[in-house]
């Protein structure tokens, strides 16, 4: 592992903005940007856009995509949004009345409607887990017992970057027979994730925050086991034959092989695959481990700046190294968020904490002003 010099000139980043809030949305790099602009000539032109590249286009995602988690192209689906993909692992994952569904407190919506209407319908319940003085991963490891039915999971919180061992979560559910469902939008080519260490039944990560991707488009990840359960929609692109345009009318049962009859109706969308793929190369590129690597040296000196004017600051293990959470012993003041858009500061204020995500972009000088006006806002 070797750290990743700053990346900013990829970045249409003026010098005089301080964006430090990949957790809210990243920005498109240089080659993400002309990828999109490459694949919107074909809508432009559309005599140009072949038959095959209906099919084509997804597969190059697809395959980037299951390189960025450590699987195999056809365990991977191509999905619109997080709630999306879970609502097919909702329809499918087993569970019973009086078992749990276990989650974390304060997690990310998209990561608990679709199990509070799973057990409207079954008659089981939601098991919320508190953090306590450990940390999540044991905390985990605690709730899970004899009902458990499913854990519905993220690598890192999304508040505050509390990080959970998922390979031990995951070794514990297996034992225990409930299933793994993982929302990895705030980790995934941030945080190493392979899907042998940790097998967990359903994996999706949306592609706009640290997959440096579009909007509406992210990757899920079905277990082999699954692959024969019915998908949330019917849409002809995934039937078996598809591919065949003179045969579209020769309706048939069968699905293409794989997770693919789990993707999205009108996946084939040029500018979004294209975009999506060539972010996932820039990722590869640089190599997830080296990210990590750079964006926790990147917060730790961050952290150690911001103890120096009174503010809190957890380190690393319990926290992913690409998170910071900044805590104000008497509460954050009032004009905060004024404050810092005054001095275009671009970080997020959850609760009484200061979110700071910063990514490849980040130079020194952006570090410097956000402390400059947390110093000045702490009087």
């Amino acid at each position: 592992m070797s750290l990743i010099p700053c990346q900013r000139a990829r970045f249409e980043i003026p010098e005089d903005i301080h964006y430090l809030n990949c957790a809210y949305m990243s920005p498109m790099a240089d080659s993400v940007r002309a990828a999109m602009e490459e694949g919107a000539a074909f809508k432009a032109r559309p005599w140009t856009f072949r038959p095959e590249h209906f099919f084509s286009l997804a597969e190059d995602y697809r395959t980037a995509a299951a390189r960025m988690c450590g699987a195999a192209a056809d365990d991977i689906a191509i999905v619109p949004s997080v709630s999306y993909a879970l609502a097919t692992a909702a329809g499918i994952l087993p569970v019973a009345k009086g078992q749990e569904i276990l989650v974390l407190a304060d997690q990310f919506p998209s990561n608990v409607y679709p199990w509070r209407a799973l057990v409207a319908a079954t008659g089981a319940r939601v098991r919320t887990v508190e953090k306590g003085n450990r940390g999540w991963t044991d905390a985990v490891l605690n709730a899970i017992g004899e009902r458990t039915a499913i854990a519905a999971l993220p690598h890192c919180h999304w508040a505050d970057g509390g990080r959970l061992d998922l390979a031990a979560i995951g070794e514990a559910l297996r034992k225990a027979g409930a299933s793994l469902a993982l929302d990895l939008t705030q980790s995934l080519g941030a945080l190493r994730f392979d899907v042998k260490d940790v097998q967990p039944d359903f994996m999706v990560a949306a592609g706009y925050k640290w997959l440096l991707g579009p909007y509406s488009l992210g990757m899920l990840y079905v277990a082999p086991r699954w692959q024969d359960a019915a998908p949330l929609e019917q849409n002809w692109m995934n039937r078996a034959g598809s591919d065949d345009f003179a045969r579209l009318v020769d309706y048939r049962d069968d699905y293409q092989p794989g997770a693919r009859r789990f993707d999205m109706g009108e996946k084939s969308n040029a500018p979004q695959l294209m975009a999506g793929k060539a972010a996932l190369n820039l990722l590869e590129s640089w190599g997830v481990a080296n990210i990590a690597e750079t964006l926790g040296a990147r917060t730790a000196a961050l952290a150690e700046e911001a103890r120096r004017i009174g503010l809190t600051a957890q380190d690393e293990p319990e926290r992913a190294p690409h998170f910071l959470s900044l805590g104000f012993p008497d509460g954050a003041p009032a004009d905060l968020p004024d404050r810092l858009a005054a001095e275009n500061v671009f970080v997020s204020l959850r609760g009484q904490s200061l979110r700071v995500t910063p990514h490849l972009w980040v130079n020194d000088a952006d570090c410097e002003r956000l402390i400059a006006v947390l110093r000045d806002a702490l009087g």
